[in-house]
């Protein structure tokens, strides 16, 4: 007897925020692909609603099945420590507070697929942005046979068509005038961009900042001791702490000081230059402290080195290159590097600037008898002539040549 089967109905999993553009999303993809949808949304300290909140308003979008992962300690230590241990600061500046959080949401969304037996999975992001290349680079890195499709970016899905579609189809969700900045925030940091900051000679106002207060305003310094065992930041004033915890308790601490603000032109992935404000208080500190601590720990050429890493380092990440070869074979170098990364780090807050006045280590390389010029001094300076004769030689010799 010949049994007839329904055709099996494709599968998206969409990355959901709970916002307009992705509710409109769950039923736009529908009705332009003939998919079922499930939704999932990944808490990484964005702060906002509930995510039982978040999982009803999806399923009341038109959403099949819709997951909700609280990934905030998830997010701390196994993407913010690596760029603490790192020092990664982009263009020398930018703690990657976005670029990190992708790769932590690729995950849940490439399980999800697995899970429910989808074959694509969408997002957001518009097509001249660097979290288009995050999402889908880190995608077909964990799951090569997923594809993936943006609605924004690929059906023209703007915003007053999102606006139009959702009161058309009467969605659970307000349709309020939009932001004039774009913003993105995590328990890492927080970026703003667009409206009036695209004018790159417009300085930015107060209003665009939330983690961090007004660092010109009066108030007492902060004095704030970060302990480090293996560059893993373990305590606080010597109360222990979570790498979850050590963000949060610095981002408050810093931030009401006016820390981690920074201003910047950058050179985005698609190739073209963006204005972006951020605010980073907690990341800010903790790399500040931890590179002093290197400064005291970690030997001249392996130190001299792994700042060449770690410029790589940060431009994979930012390049979307999280799940990479090269980058996690640089993850072992790094985690290797501060295997003697422990000790205390005593900084001064304060003024928009966190200012390390003290340091100390078990595994110092700091040698005081040695560095000292009063009595007790054990470094042989009659060693020091015969050093630079030799050291210099080949510069001489060619300028015996050039000069002649």
């Amino acid at each position: 007897m010949h049994v007839r089967r329904e055709p099996v109905t494709e599968r998206v999993v969409l990355a959901y925020s709970g916002g307009l553009d992705t509710s409109v999303a769950i039923g736009w993809i529908a009705e332009e692909t003939g998919a079922e949808v499930i939704a999932v949304a990944v808490d990484v300290g964005q702060g906002g609603e509930d995510l039982d909140v978040i999982r009803k308003r999806a399923l009341a979008c038109g959403a099949v099945e819709a997951e909700v992962a609280d990934a905030k300690d998830e997010f701390a230590e196994e993407y913010c420590l690596p760029a603490i241990k790192a020092n990664a600061l982009y263009m020398d500046r930018y703690p990657l507070v976005s670029a990190l959080s992708r790769p932590t949401i690729v995950k849940h969304l490439v399980a999800a697929a697995q899970k429910h037996g989808a074959t694509t999975v969408a997002h957001g992001c518009t097509g001249k942005g660097n979290d288009q290349v995050r999402f889908e680079a880190g995608i077909v890195a964990l799951a090569p046979d997923l594809k993936c499709i943006a609605p924004v970016r690929d059906y023209a899905m703007t915003r007053d068509k999102a606006i139009a579609f959702c009161e058309a189809k009467n969605l659970p969700i307000a349709t309020t005038k939009k932001s004039p900045y774009s913003i993105d925030q995590n328990v890492f940091g927080r970026a703003v961009e667009t409206g009036f900051l695209e004018d790159i000679w417009n300085a930015p106002i107060e209003d665009i900042y939330e983690y961090t207060s007004n660092p010109a305003e009066a108030r007492e310094a902060d004095e704030v001791v970060v302990t480090f065992e293996r560059g893993v930041p373990v305590a606080i004033d010597g109360r222990p702490v979570t790498v979850l915890q050590a963000i949060q308790q610095l981002n408050e601490r810093a931030g009401a000081q006016g820390i981690g603000r920074i201003d910047m032109v950058e050179d985005r992935l698609v190739g073209i230059k963006s204005r972006e404000v951020y605010e980073a208080p907690g990341a800010i500190a903790l790399i500040t402290a931890h590179q002093e601590l290197e400064n005291v720990t970690v030997e001249r050429e392996l130190a001299r080195y792994k700042r060449q890493v770690e410029q790589r380092w940060g431009e994979l990440v930012y390049d979307g290159q999280w799940f990479s070869p090269l980058k996690r074979a640089l993850d072992g170098f790094i985690t290797e590097a501060n295997e003697h990364v422990s000790g205390d780090v005593r900084m001064t807050l304060h003024g928009g600037r966190a200012v390390v006045t003290g340091r100390r280590s078990q595994s110092s390389l700091y040698d005081f008898n040695l560095a000292t010029y009063d009595t007790g001094d054990t470094f042989d300076q009659a060693a020091a002539k015969g050093f630079i004769d030799i050291y210099s030689l080949s510069s001489k010799i060619a300028a015996k040549r050039d000069l002649a």
